[in-house]
């Protein structure tokens, strides 16, 4: 018997069909936003972000030119490494993305299915079958070369097309794609705000994805720019036992940084799925805060040890990378789109894991971080400790005691704004214990509301959670045989509407890929195939379309999925 639940409709829904059993969850239910709408608050986060990516840019390139024109040529060399690599990496990257989101080369034909759909099917389906190989369902025949070819548009079309290439050639070249990225998202959210509907929807949904995307650069530019930088500037400091002024601000840019696209990173994933609730903007600033003293630790730590001990800290550090890339490894993360990706990503991971904490599978996250959070603490003191024993004889007792309460205070704190987090600010609620017994664990259901002022046809994003209920209020629908689950309307409310089918009108885009569990994205948001369909149909449908993912209700029917795939 499927369970309904409230909810009001958003720009994209995640349907999954209603024979998938719901999955049980302890917390009570929460709902997310009846609809999405971008915020002065957002429009001022976006321009800090900015400013953040500046602040750390250019007090790298500031410091190095310091070190060349003081003839510390090997600070400088370090330096300027740190700086240019990364973003190279991360501009190559970008522009890649950019090749694939501008080019006109139809490959599966979907995005033309699509576009006839929305315009002239009145009830039409189309699948996509490993990202959008195949589809399926009515109109497909019809819209097989409805898409003019990349030619067609005139030479004024052309000339754009040319114009743009050289535009975004340029700006990666210039090393600013981040730059355009920020500035393109806050102009789609902006236009997204000025815009009813259908513009509205499409404008933010085209923000969101920009979003996910600058999300994903920055975290992976902070990485392998700003945390070998904060520490190799914290290095620097110690052995010379003096702070030059562009050190301490180009040190304090990069933890900023680091804590902020963490945050920032958590935020717009939360964002982008419809079944977690957001994330408060003071919920926010006090993870900033927590990864702020604790990577301040950690990087302390690491300087210390390695003022003293180089050989010994670069082993350190690549074990303690190779160890937390297999943890992650073995915990079998479903982020990426084929196998390789997923190893490039857990590697990734891997480096984060170096400095701070990053969720990257549901379920007993708790446990996970406790063994994560003793460990770091474990090798803080221990590093700490080896330098204090080691140190040379320059260094004074009184500094070297000044430097152990110092990383001793520092992951204090963060402690204590980690557990302000999860106690007071956490989106689904304040947490507590340590852990939870979930008895089982199926895909999520997609739910209505009882007590919904919308029609019945209208589908919802499915909350995050649902209550076993127990007694007399379990009830036995015609042809269920297993557990019931329901959420009971307040007082007053009117009674639930049995047997209310989802909406069947308009475009579907049919996913043959399990719903990813969070925190991954959404595959909508990572494969960009999909995204590009997702997009046509935004634009150019009467009515919202829906997307569908594979339900993978049953052992049986997971075992022949993967026979399949």
């Amino acid at each position: 018997m499927a369970a309904k639940s409230d909810g009001a409709p958003v720009a994209l829904r995640n349907e999954i069909p209603p024979d998938c059993p719901s999955r049980l969850d302890p917390r009570p239910p929460q709902r997310r936003p009846a609809e999405q709408r971008y915020s002065l608050p957002d429009c001022c986060w976006t321009l800090c972000a900015l400013l953040v990516f500046f602040s750390d840019g250019a007090s790298d390139l500031w410091l190095a030119a310091d070190y060349y024109l003081r003839r510390y040529y090997w600070c400088f060399a370090l330096t300027l490494v740190f700086v240019i690599v990364p973003s190279v990496v991360v501009q190559v990257l970008s522009f890649r993305w950019f090749a694939y989101d501008f080019s006109e080369t139809v490959e599966s034909g979907t995005a033309a299915a699509a576009v006839v759909a929305a315009s002239g099917a009145e009830e039409s389906d189309f699948s996509t079958k490993d990202s959008g190989e195949r589809e399926r369902g009515a109109g497909r025949t019809t819209a097989a070369g409805v898409l003019p070819g990349p030619g067609t548009g005139g030479g004024a079309r052309g000339c754009c097309r040319v114009f743009m290439w050289l535009f975004q050639a340029i700006i990666h070249i210039f090393q600013l794609a981040q730059v355009w990225r920020y500035v393109h998202a806050l102009y789609l959210g902006v236009q997204s705000r000025w815009h009813r509907d259908p513009e509205r929807r499409h404008y933010y949904w085209r923000m969101m994805f920009e979003s996910a995307d600058i999300s994903m650069l920055r975290l992976l530019e902070s990485f392998l720019k700003s945390a070998p930088q904060l520490v190799l500037q914290l290095s620097i400091m110690i052995q010379a036992r003096q702070v030059l002024p562009l050190q301490g601000l180009s040190a304090s840019a990069s933890l900023i940084s680091l804590a902020w696209m963490i945050s920032s990173y958590q935020k717009v994933l939360r964002d982008s799925r419809d079944d977690k609730l957001p994330m408060t903007y003071k919920a926010v600033i006090v993870q900033i805060l927590w990864h702020l003293f604790t990577i301040g630790a950690r990087t302390l730590a690491f300087a210390l040890f390695a003022s003293v001990f180089q050989l010994y800290f670069g082993i350190f550090i690549v074990a303690h990378w190779c160890i937390m890339t297999f943890w992650i490894i073995q915990g079998e993360t479903d982020f990426c789109m084929s196998k390789w990706e997923e190893i490039i990503y857990n590697m990734m991971v891997g480096i984060v894991y170096v400095f701070c904490w990053f969720s990257v599978r549901e379920g007993r996250t708790r446990c996970r971080m406790l063994i994560y959070s003793l460990t770091v603490f474990i090798e803080n003191v221990a590093l700490t400790t080896a330098w204090y024993l080691y140190r040379g004889p320059h260094t004074s007792d009184f500094y070297a005691v000044i430097m152990v309460c110092v990383v001793a205070s520092s992951y204090a704190l963060g402690t204590f704004f980690m557990f302000v987090y999860y106690c007071l600010l956490h989106p689904d609620g304040p947490v507590s214990g340590w852990g939870y017994i979930v008895e089982k664990e199926v895909p999520v259901e997609s739910l209505a509301s009882p007590a919904s002022s919308h029609p019945p046809d209208l589908v919802s994003s499915p909350p995050r959670t649902l209550q076993r209920t127990k007694g007399s209020d379990r009830e036995q629908g015609p042809g269920a045989d297993g557990d019931v689950f329901q959420v009971r309307p307040p007082r007053g409310a009117q009674a639930p509407v049995t047997h209310l089918t989802p909406r069947t009108e308009g475009p579907v885009i049919r996913i043959d890929l399990p719903r990813k569990k969070y925190p991954a994205w959404d595959a909508h948001f990572i494969d960009r195939r999909l995204r590009k369909t997702i997009l046509v149909l935004e634009s150019a449908a009467p009515v919202t379309p829906r997307i569908q993912y594979r339900c993978l209700g049953t052992p049986k029917e997971v075992m022949e999925y993967e026979t399949t795939v």
